[in-house]
C-alpha cells in the first residue's frame, strides 16, 4: 500500500485536500490506482460538510458561521454530515480499487471502527464503538469514549470499483469544536448535543499526537505493508480539476 502522509503545505486550499482523496479514488477506479494510505494534519480548522448538507435551508447560514468563526468551510468526498477539525486531529484516508465496492462497505464500517478502538485502548481510552446520543455526524460505527463522547468518526464514498473510507480523529480542540457545531447543526436544523464532542487528548492526558499517529500507522503497516511515495503530478492535476466540487 502506497502511504502518502503530512499535509500539503501551510496555506493550502482545505478543499483542495479534500479533492486529492477524490482523485485518489477516482483514479482507483479507473484502474490507473492501487491501495492507497494518506495521513495528514490539517493546516488550518475546516468544517467539512456533506453532500446533503448542502440542501438544507440553513446551508448559507451555517457556512457563514463557519467562516466568521475562523474555520474555512469546505464539502467533503465521503457521505454523512458535517464534520469539525482543527491542526489537532488526524484524516486518515483510505483508498482501494475492488470489483465489488459496495459489498464488503459494512465490513470496513466494523472492521476500521474496531482498529481504532483498539488503538485507543491501549493508551488507556475506554473506547467503544457505536453512536453516542446528539453526536455529530452520527453513525453506528463511531468510536467513542465510555459510551458518552464521539472521538473518531468515519464515512465512505463507493464508487463502481474502488472505495475510499475516511476517518476524522479529533486528538484535541473539543473546546472550540462544540460552540462551532451546536451553531452550525442549529442552522442545518439537525439534532445535536455538544456535549458529545470529545478529543483523545481529554480521554489520555499523557498521550502525543505524534505517538498516536505512529501506533496507527504500524497496525497499518503490519495488516497491508505500506510503502512511502509522492505524489505525481497525475494525481494533483486530477485534484485541481476537483477542487471546485469541494469548494465553498
Amino acid at each position: 500500500m502506497e502511504l502518502y502522509r503530512g499535509a500539503l503545505g501551510a496555506g493550502t486550499d482545505q478543499a483542495f485536500e479534500v479533492a486529492l482523496a477524490h482523485a485518489f479514488v477516482r483514479r482507483a477506479g479507473d484502474g490507473a490506482g492501487g491501495s492507497v494510505l494518506r495521513v495528514y494534519r490539517p493546516t488550518a480548522p475546516t468544517v467539512a460538510f456533506g453532500r446533503r448538507d448542502t440542501s438544507r435551508p440553513g446551508f448559507p447560514e451555517a457556512v457563514g458561521l463557519v467562516r466568521e468563526a475562523g474555520f474555512t468551510p469546505v464539502v467533503r468526498a465521503p457521505g454523512g454530515r458535517a464534520v469539525a477539525y482543527t491542526e489537532e486531529s488526524l484524516v486518515v484516508d483510505h483508498i482501494a480499487a475492488e470489483e465489488d465496492s459496495l459489498a464488503g462497505m459494512d465490513a470496513r464500517f466494523t472492521g476500521y471502527a474496531q482498529m481504532w478502538a483498539g488503538l485507543l485502548a491501549e493508551h488507556g481510552v475506554d473506547a467503544r464503538v457505536g453512536a453516542v446520543p446528539g453526536e455529530y455526524c452520527p453513525g453506528a460505527h463511531s468510536v467513542n469514549a465510555r459510551g458518552r463522547v464521539k472521538l473518531v468518526g468515519t464515512a465512505q464514498r463507493i464508487l463502481r470499483r474502488a472505495w475510499l473510507f475516511s476517518a476524522v480523529a479529533v486528538f484535541g480542540g473539543a473546546e472550540v469544536l462544540r460552540p462551532l457545531l451546536t451553531e452550525v447543526y442549529r442552522a442545518l436544523e439537525l439534532d445535536f448535543d455538544g456535549d458529545s464532542v470529545g478529543s483523545i487528548r481529554a480521554e489520555a492526558p499523557a498521550l502525543d499526537l505524534d505517538t498516536f499517529e505512529s501506533g496507527l500507522l504500524g497496525r497499518y503497516e503490519r495488516r497491508f505493508g505500506l510503502a512511502w511515495a509522492s505524489l505525481d503530478e497525475s494525481v494533483l492535476t486530477a485534484a485541481r480539476d476537483l477542487v471546485d466540487d469541494h469548494r465553498l
